[in-house]
């Protein structure tokens, strides 16, 4: 049997994959501590959880609209005018199975076999597979750690072709936490102007997990460059809402739809119940605040832990709940991730699965307790000190 060989030469999901392989460890070992997922260890807030208890007993369990519920899209694009100043109508906004599912349906309208797609690198895992797997083309642009993963508009030079036809962005950024600096906005801003027909995704998945006053700026929010700006979002990581699938994306009329009869063809629907407790979620800022104050203090627990740890340097991220780790090691990522697993029971997702090859870096997830954060740097910090005992005998 021949399948599809598309499909059959991608990779897996690194990150996903381990964290269902340590997962599966920890029914046997309990002292694992697992730091792989990007999921929110919060409960998904009680009102929306009310809310769709209702929708339920109301019996909203059938099809509908496929474009969404049309209150829920009329709130979205008010959240996007006022708080990403990106003028978008209700019938811009697609409501779709999650924010991985709304890049999935923009990637695959977007390109022809052979078409090449820009992303930056560390970036996220499945941006690059979901690029081939619809016949297109990745093309990675590495960012310098040294450099503090700056955007540099002569690398975005360098990447760009005659097939170039789309560049994912991803800030605040899985794996980093880096959000759009000034220097970023410009080197991006410029690349468009020089290649008027390439399309952005703008993912944005992480906006409300900012720290320090941080600003997550969207390219949609910028007149000259709206119509060519695909927005991606959800309620995943700002309501702790991973396992509902619920997510949407904004883009202008044209585009739309063509991802509409994407969407009509092979998802039909988004469940009705849970569009009405994403309309709940989008009025939870308290909630959503107090989980973004819980993970800025994780993030400043373990950036004065790491500073007391030999051999790793753990620059602190802006926005998102990740720690992204480089470690002084002849090691790579993926064979260190693996030694850490063994030796100190902590899993980590390794930095190759993020594209970054230049440094050895993992990355590792505080979206998680006080007392397992703890316990990996205790853990962490004898794994490190051991090893430079080793290296000096």
């Amino acid at each position: 049997m021949i399948y599809n060989r598309l499909v059959c030469g991608t990779e897996p999901s690194k990150s996903v994959t381990l964290l269902a392989k340590t997962k599966e460890l920890q029914k046997t070992d309990k002292e694992i501590i697992n730091l792989t997922g990007g999921e929110p260890d919060f409960p998904t807030p009680k009102k929306i959880c009310d809310e769709i208890a209702r929708q339920l007993a109301a019996g909203n369990t059938h099809y509908t609209d496929s474009r969404g519920n049309e209150d829920l899209r009329i709130r979205i694009a008010r959240k996007l005018n006022e708080e990403n100043h990106a003028p978008y109508t209700a019938d811009q906004i697609l409501i779709t199975p999650g924010a991985k599912m709304a890049v999935y349906l923009a990637v695959r309208a977007l390109l022809n076999p052979g078409d090449e797609a820009i992303w930056l690198t560390p970036g996220w895992v499945s941006y690059p597979s979901i690029v081939e797997v619809s016949g297109g083309v990745p093309v990675a642009v590495h960012l310098n750690y040294e450099q503090d993963y700056r955007i540099l508009p002569e690398a975005l030079e360098a990447a760009a072709s005659d097939r170039t036809k789309l560049l994912i962005l991803n800030y605040p950024n899985n794996p980093t936490g880096r959000v759009l600096s000034g220097p970023d906005i410009e080197a991006v801003s410029s690349f468009l102007r020089n290649h008027p027909d390439v399309v952005v995704i703008s993912d944005e998945i992480y906006e409300k997990i900012i720290y320090d006053g941080a600003q997550a700026v969207s390219m949609a929010s910028f007149p000259e460059f709206f119509d060519r700006v695909i927005v991606i979002n959800g309620f995943s990581k700002c309501s702790a809402m991973t396992g509902w699938r619920i997510g949407y994306l904004a883009c202008n009329p044209e585009l739309y739809r063509v991802i509409l009869k994407l969407f009509q063809h092979t998802i039909s629907c988004t469940s009705g119940f849970l569009q009405k407790g994403a309309l709940t979620a989008l009025d939870c800022a308290e909630e959503t605040e107090q989980m973004r104050k819980a993970f800025e203090h994780r993030r400043n627990i373990l950036v004065e832990g790491m500073q007391k740890i030999p051999g790793v340097e753990f620059v602190s991220p802006a926005g998102s709940f990740y720690a992204w780790v480089k470690f002084d090691t002849a090691m790579s990522s993926e064979e260190l991730c693996l030694d850490l697993l063994n030796k100190a029971k902590i899993a980590g997702v390794p930095g190759d699965a993020y594209g970054e090859e230049a440094v050895t870096c993992i990355r590792f997830s505080y979206a998680a307790s006080e007392e397992e954060l703890e316990r990996m740097l205790q853990a962490l910090n004898k794994y490190m000190t051991d090893k430079r005992k080793e290296e000096r005998q």
